[in-house]
């Protein structure tokens, strides 16, 4: 059931390892409340016990936005375990927002569990890429890591977002050369490009560099302790 509003109610966010898909899922969860839409951001990895999502829970809350974060996330306990209201509002017929921070194949297992819910309800899936990850350096493993998280996840990509960083030492330049890597990963996947992340407060406002001119930009705030 797709929302009144003819959004997806559920956005899913995935990618490899560092690739930054917690910073993109909470700027979006922000964006999403801002229009007066109940928000939801839900961080399913329970394999790695140190949730960056958990990291911006009070910048979420702060904004109007309810973290699902799995229970005794950044504790000792071994197997931390979903929150079981994301059941309840995945399976549910409302017109809240819940986006989805995916972390690495073994959170696109657990979305696994949900993926005929999320199909009934209606979603997205954006694929986070940085050039700049040893392990999707090429757009060719990129696209095989992709292809991974979705036999893991019985979900399609939809879109890809640019999101290449070195950090605190990103440049314009290093986000300009990444252009040609996000265009080829969309090709590949047939998928498009949804546009490219970048933090101003480290690179500047792209929007008044000429040479992104006709290019989607995405500014975003830093919402964790690492950027990656």
């Amino acid at each position: 059931m797709v929302p009144k509003n003819g959004a997806p109610a559920v956005t899913v966010i995935c990618g490899h390892y560092g690739a930054g898909k917690t910073n993109v899922a909470v700027n979006l969860a922000i964006a999403s409340r801002r229009t007066g839409r109940a928000t939801y951001l839900a961080d399913v990895d329970i394999v790695n016990p140190y949730f960056r999502a958990a990291d911006a829970a009070e910048m979420l809350r702060r904004e109007g936005v309810e973290p699902l974060i799995p229970l005794f996330a950044n504790s000792n306990v071994d197997i931390p375990a979903l929150p079981p209201l994301l059941t309840s509002l995945i399976e549910g017929c409302g017109n809240e927002k819940i986006v989805v921070d995916v972390g690495g194949d073994d959170g696109a297992v657990v979305l696994g569990r949900y993926a005929e819910a999320i199909r009934r309800r209606g979603y997205e899936m954006i694929c986070v890429v940085n050039r700049f990850r040893p392990l999707t350096a090429s757009p060719e493993d990129a696209v095989e890591g992709t292809r991974e998280i979705e036999a893991a996840s019985g979900l399609r990509v939809t879109g890809i977002v640019n999101n290449s960083s070195l950090g605190e030492e990103t440049s314009p330049e290093d986000i300009l050369g990444s252009v040609p890597y996000a265009e080829e990963i969309a090709r590949l996947l047939e998928v498009p490009l949804v546009g490219h992340a970048f933090i101003p407060e480290i690179t500047g406002d792209l929007s008044e560099d000429r040479r992104f001119t006709g290019l989607t930009l995405i500014p975003m705030k830093r919402a964790t302790k690492s950027l990656f």
